[in-house]
């Protein structure tokens, strides 16, 4: 089977020989700057050596602008030897800073009101947009029909969207003093992605949707059900019947936090597949899978393990054995790795997983 095989079959629950065995979290070569600096070259083969599947996360994305369009320039407002303040060219601003596992920050963003979206969604958000498509569009969907590797239609979020240019704390209010604004927000974004995609799909063959969303925390999501099924439950029915339009058979959420609770709304929306569940969130794919069985989970190892040693990634192995047992399940880390983890331990870790995945049958387990 190939890779795009392997990575349909599994989360969706049919025969399989393997789960794939991919990344999750990172592009292609990724790597964190100190292991470069121990080993020189590391970042041009780290894939090759460590003999992950499907390219950069384990499926790819396009380079189609899914997001806001016809930019303005970058306006630097501060600039020092820890942080750079700037205004993007989405109008958002935002802080970069030049130390630490977390470098950016949003400060201010650019809607705030109905007035503001109306002209933000005159400039920026066009789904004619011939910019949109990079110039080498036909090149790449050449290579795109002859891939083994899964391929991804890319949603910014019908949530993730909305934070991303309004703030998590001003949507929070809008959702109750504006909620004509979100509406309209998730309603065009949504509407634009699909116009997109139509182009797309008349020339290309996708494997899933995948939405960002971000939208938990560590005791679970940041809106109510009520909210969920209000403003996002309509644009994930969309979702969903676009799919099913297209023969698209996976609409897979990234939201990081504790999503257990949220997996239930996402699949009542349309929504089949979920990623990363978190271990320090207190996510439990094992909990998940017998929960929603029909729910294909991705990552959902704990990434911390990389910084305790190999008992500690021996102990994270012999679960995820378990967890591919299960059925539906894609293992990998549930998050980026932190600058605390050497690349000795991080090899170890994904060549235990290597092994763990060649070895395994999916869908063998009690549950599955």
């Amino acid at each position: 089977m190939t890779t795009r095989e392997r990575f349909v079959n599994t989360l969706t629950g049919r025969p399989v020989d393997r789960v794939p065995f991919m990344k999750v979290f990172g592009g292609d070569n990724a790597i964190l700057p100190h292991w470069e600096q121990e080993y020189p070259g590391i970042g041009q083969c780290i894939d090759e050596l460590l003999q992950f599947e499907g390219g950069y996360r384990g499926w790819r994305c396009t380079p189609v602008n899914m997001d806001p369009s016809q930019l303005d320039p970058v306006e630097v407002l501060e600039d020092d030897e820890t942080k750079q303040v700037r205004r993007r060219g989405d109008g958002v601003v935002d802080v970069w800073y030049k130390v630490g596992d977390y470098h950016r920050h949003d400060v201010d963003w650019p809607i705030k009101s109905m007035a503001d979206w109306r002209e933000y969604k005159a400039r920026h958000m066009q789904a004619d947009d011939p910019s949109r498509f990079p110039d080498n569009w036909p090149e790449l969907v050449a290579e795109y029909r002859q891939r083994d590797y899964p391929l991804q239609l890319t949603h910014r979020g019908v949530y993730g969207f909305c934070r991303n240019y309004m703030g998590d704390e001003n949507l929070a209010y809008a959702f109750y003093d504006q909620p004509e604004l979100v509406h309209d927000m998730m309603d065009h974004y949504t509407d634009m992605a699909i116009a997109i995609w139509e182009k797309m799909v008349a020339e290309v063959d996708f494997d899933l949707i995948e939405c960002w969303e971000d939208m938990a925390f560590r005791t679970g999501s940041l809106i109510s059900p009520h909210t969920f099924r209000e403003f996002m439950a309509p644009q994930y029915r969309k979702l969903r019947e676009f799919a099913r339009k297209h023969g698209i058979e996976i609409i897979l959420v990234d939201s990081d936090g504790y999503i257990e609770d949220l997996s239930e709304l996402m699949w009542e929306a349309g929504v089949n597949a979920m990623y990363p569940y978190e271990v320090q969130s207190g996510n439990d794919v094992a909990r998940v899978r017998q929960r929603f069985p029909g729910m294909g989970c991705v990552g959902g190892l704990n990434k911390q393990v990389m910084a305790e040693g190999k008992e500690a990634i021996d102990r994270e192995m012999e679960r995820a054995r378990h967890l591919i047992e299960l059925g539906r399940f894609i293992p990998g880390p549930d998050h980026f790795v932190l600058s605390d983890v050497s690349f000795a331990n991080y090899r170890y870790f994904m060549e235990q997983l290597r092994e763990v995945v060649l070895t395994t049958t999916p869908g063998t387990g009690p549950s599955a």
